[in-house]
Protein backbone atom coordinates (compact mmCIF):
# COMPACT_ATOMS: atom_id res chain seq x y z
CA UNK A 1 0.00 0.00 0.00
CA UNK A 2 2.69 2.76 -0.35
CA UNK A 3 1.23 4.73 -3.14
CA UNK A 4 -1.85 4.94 -0.94
CA UNK A 5 0.36 5.53 2.01
CA UNK A 6 2.28 8.94 -0.25
CA UNK A 7 -1.35 10.17 -1.70
CA UNK A 8 -2.53 10.22 1.98
CA UNK A 9 0.76 12.02 3.29
CA UNK A 10 0.71 14.31 0.17
CA UNK A 11 -2.54 15.79 0.79
CA UNK A 12 -1.74 17.12 3.79
CA UNK A 13 1.71 18.52 3.08
CA UNK A 14 0.19 21.64 1.42
CA UNK A 15 2.59 24.12 0.20
CA UNK A 16 2.79 27.31 -1.05
CA UNK A 17 4.06 27.83 -4.65
CA UNK A 18 6.81 30.21 -5.44
CA UNK A 19 5.84 34.67 -5.60
CA UNK A 20 6.13 35.76 -9.23
CA UNK A 21 7.92 38.67 -10.16
CA UNK A 22 6.78 41.90 -9.32
CA UNK A 23 6.12 42.93 -12.64
CA UNK A 24 4.88 40.15 -14.48
CA UNK A 25 1.06 40.48 -15.53
CA UNK A 26 -0.71 37.59 -15.55
CA UNK A 27 -1.76 37.12 -18.46
CA UNK A 28 -0.74 37.74 -22.51
CA UNK A 29 -3.41 39.38 -24.36
CA UNK A 30 -2.94 39.19 -28.51
CA UNK A 31 -4.80 40.84 -31.38
CA UNK A 32 -3.49 40.58 -34.99
CA UNK A 33 0.19 39.92 -33.55
CA UNK A 34 0.26 42.64 -31.09
CA UNK A 35 1.21 40.82 -27.87
CA UNK A 36 0.35 42.72 -24.44
CA UNK A 37 0.88 41.90 -21.35
CA UNK A 38 -2.13 42.74 -18.56
CA UNK A 39 -3.74 41.29 -15.63
CA UNK A 40 -7.63 41.34 -14.52
CA UNK A 41 -9.66 44.11 -14.76
CA UNK A 42 -7.00 46.37 -16.40
CA UNK A 43 -7.22 48.12 -19.34
CA UNK A 44 -4.55 49.26 -21.61
CA UNK A 45 -4.57 51.33 -25.27
CA UNK A 46 -2.80 48.88 -28.43
CA UNK A 47 -1.99 49.82 -31.58
CA UNK A 48 -2.68 47.69 -34.15
CA UNK A 49 -1.17 46.91 -37.04
CA UNK A 50 -1.95 49.93 -39.88
CA UNK A 51 -1.73 52.43 -37.26
CA UNK A 52 -5.58 51.68 -35.61
CA UNK A 53 -5.38 52.46 -31.94
CA UNK A 54 -7.46 50.51 -29.51
CA UNK A 55 -8.82 50.06 -26.32
CA UNK A 56 -8.91 46.63 -24.56
CA UNK A 57 -9.62 45.61 -21.29
CA UNK A 58 -9.38 42.19 -19.34
CA UNK A 59 -12.19 40.98 -17.20
CA UNK A 60 -12.55 37.91 -14.95
CA UNK A 61 -15.69 36.02 -15.35
CA UNK A 62 -17.01 35.48 -11.34
CA UNK A 63 -16.67 31.34 -11.64
CA UNK A 64 -14.26 29.36 -14.28
CA UNK A 65 -14.61 25.45 -14.92
CA UNK A 66 -11.72 22.78 -13.50
CA UNK A 67 -11.25 19.93 -15.49
CA UNK A 68 -9.41 16.86 -14.58
CA UNK A 69 -9.06 13.59 -16.84
CA UNK A 70 -12.06 11.91 -15.44
CA UNK A 71 -14.25 14.97 -13.56
CA UNK A 72 -15.12 19.02 -13.31
CA UNK A 73 -15.96 21.24 -11.27
CA UNK A 74 -17.12 24.89 -11.01
CA UNK A 75 -14.87 27.18 -9.01
CA UNK A 76 -14.02 30.69 -8.29
CA UNK A 77 -11.73 32.09 -10.58
CA UNK A 78 -10.17 33.90 -7.96
CA UNK A 79 -9.15 30.45 -6.35
CA UNK A 80 -6.61 28.59 -8.92
CA UNK A 81 -6.32 24.70 -8.69
CA UNK A 82 -3.11 23.37 -8.62
CA UNK A 83 -1.87 19.79 -10.14
CA UNK A 84 0.60 17.32 -8.41
CA UNK A 85 1.55 13.95 -9.81
CA UNK A 86 2.23 11.70 -6.85
CA UNK A 87 3.25 8.72 -8.61
CA UNK A 88 1.94 5.13 -9.23
CA UNK A 89 -0.43 6.41 -11.46
CA UNK A 90 -2.09 9.09 -8.71
CA UNK A 91 -2.51 12.78 -9.71
CA UNK A 92 -4.00 14.89 -6.95
CA UNK A 93 -5.92 18.72 -7.81
CA UNK A 94 -6.37 20.62 -4.70
CA UNK A 95 -8.05 24.03 -5.02
CA UNK A 96 -7.64 26.28 -1.65
CA UNK A 97 -9.30 29.46 -0.02
CA UNK A 98 -7.34 31.75 2.09
CA UNK A 99 -9.13 31.27 4.81
CA UNK A 100 -7.71 27.27 4.56
CA UNK A 101 -11.13 25.84 3.08
CA UNK A 102 -9.71 22.90 1.26
CA UNK A 103 -11.37 20.76 -1.88
CA UNK A 104 -9.14 17.85 -3.16
CA UNK A 105 -9.75 15.22 -6.18
CA UNK A 106 -7.30 12.32 -6.23
CA UNK A 107 -7.40 10.35 -9.57
CA UNK A 108 -6.77 6.61 -9.13
CA UNK A 109 -5.28 5.08 -12.36
CA UNK A 110 -4.79 1.76 -11.06
CA UNK A 111 -6.91 0.57 -8.25
CA UNK A 112 -10.37 1.96 -6.98
CA UNK A 113 -9.84 4.59 -3.85
CA UNK A 114 -13.33 3.75 -2.18
CA UNK A 115 -11.73 1.98 0.43
CA UNK A 116 -9.31 4.45 1.47
CA UNK A 117 -12.05 6.98 2.83
CA UNK A 118 -10.56 5.85 6.29
CA UNK A 119 -7.13 5.83 5.62
CA UNK A 120 -7.28 9.73 4.45
CA UNK A 121 -9.58 10.61 7.41
CA UNK A 122 -6.91 8.97 9.99
CA UNK A 123 -4.15 11.14 8.12
CA UNK A 124 -5.59 14.63 8.22
CA UNK A 125 -7.07 14.27 11.87
CA UNK A 126 -3.69 12.72 13.25
CA UNK A 127 -1.99 15.40 14.54
CA UNK A 128 -5.50 17.13 15.85
CA UNK A 129 -6.31 13.67 17.66
CA UNK A 130 -3.00 12.95 19.31
CA UNK A 131 -3.53 16.77 20.59
CA UNK A 132 -6.57 15.97 22.35
CA UNK A 133 -9.56 16.50 20.03
CA UNK A 134 -12.41 14.65 19.51
CA UNK A 135 -12.95 12.88 16.57
CA UNK A 136 -16.94 12.16 15.28
CA UNK A 137 -17.94 10.30 12.27
CA UNK A 138 -20.76 8.38 9.80
CA UNK A 139 -21.47 6.95 6.62
CA UNK A 140 -22.94 9.31 4.15
CA UNK A 141 -23.82 9.13 0.56
CA UNK A 142 -23.01 11.95 -2.01
CA UNK A 143 -25.67 12.29 -5.16
CA UNK A 144 -24.56 14.60 -7.92
CA UNK A 145 -26.20 15.93 -10.23
CA UNK A 146 -26.72 13.50 -12.79
CA UNK A 147 -27.48 10.36 -10.66
CA UNK A 148 -24.00 9.35 -9.83
CA UNK A 149 -24.01 8.03 -6.01
CA UNK A 150 -20.25 8.81 -3.83
CA UNK A 151 -19.88 6.78 -1.17
CA UNK A 152 -17.94 7.84 2.15
CA UNK A 153 -17.44 9.46 5.30
CA UNK A 154 -18.40 12.61 7.23
CA UNK A 155 -16.44 13.78 10.25
CA UNK A 156 -16.10 16.26 12.46
CA UNK A 157 -12.45 16.87 14.48
CA UNK A 158 -13.51 19.14 17.78
CA UNK A 159 -11.44 21.17 20.38
CA UNK A 160 -12.55 23.35 23.72
CA UNK A 161 -12.41 25.93 20.60
CA UNK A 162 -12.26 25.23 17.28
CA UNK A 163 -14.01 22.58 15.13
CA UNK A 164 -12.91 21.47 11.42
CA UNK A 165 -15.82 19.13 8.79
CA UNK A 166 -14.65 16.96 6.73
CA UNK A 167 -16.14 14.79 3.61
CA UNK A 168 -14.36 11.94 2.38
CA UNK A 169 -16.22 10.20 -0.69
CA UNK A 170 -15.52 8.35 -3.49
CA UNK A 171 -16.66 6.78 -6.75
CA UNK A 172 -14.73 3.91 -8.90
CA UNK A 173 -14.70 0.95 -11.37
CA UNK A 174 -12.44 -2.14 -10.74
CA UNK A 175 -8.90 -0.63 -11.65
CA UNK A 176 -9.11 3.17 -11.33
CA UNK A 177 -11.61 5.55 -9.91
CA UNK A 178 -11.65 9.35 -7.78
CA UNK A 179 -11.54 10.22 -4.44
CA UNK A 180 -13.07 13.42 -3.04
CA UNK A 181 -12.65 15.21 -0.24
CA UNK A 182 -13.56 18.49 1.84
CA UNK A 183 -12.51 20.52 5.00
CA UNK A 184 -14.03 23.21 6.27
CA UNK A 185 -13.46 24.95 9.49
CA UNK A 186 -16.71 25.62 11.69
CA UNK A 187 -15.87 29.21 12.23
CA UNK A 188 -15.50 29.82 8.72
CA UNK A 189 -18.65 27.94 7.77
CA UNK A 190 -21.35 31.11 7.31
CA UNK A 191 -18.66 32.14 4.33
CA UNK A 192 -16.95 29.38 2.66
CA UNK A 193 -20.12 27.02 2.47
CA UNK A 194 -20.66 28.48 -0.85
CA UNK A 195 -17.45 27.69 -2.11
CA UNK A 196 -17.83 23.98 -0.56
CA UNK A 197 -21.33 23.97 -2.21
CA UNK A 198 -20.43 25.17 -5.60
CA UNK A 199 -18.07 22.13 -5.46
CA UNK A 200 -20.63 19.66 -5.20
CA UNK A 201 -23.47 21.28 -7.25
CA UNK A 202 -21.36 21.48 -10.36
CA UNK A 203 -19.18 18.17 -10.00
CA UNK A 204 -19.24 15.40 -12.88
CA UNK A 205 -17.58 11.97 -13.01
CA UNK A 206 -16.67 11.17 -15.84
CA UNK A 207 -15.82 7.28 -15.34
Amino acid sequence: MRMVSAAALTLIALCAGPAGAEDLKAFKLTIDGVTIDIDPGESTDVTLPGGKHSKVTLERNDFATFSGSDFSFVHPSNISVTKTDLGENITQYLMASALGTIVVVQEYGKMNPVSLNQLMLQEMTRESVQAGATLTQQPTTRKLADGKELTGIRAQVKTRTDTADFEIVGFGRADQGLLFITRIAGEDAATEKPLIDKFWQSLKVKL
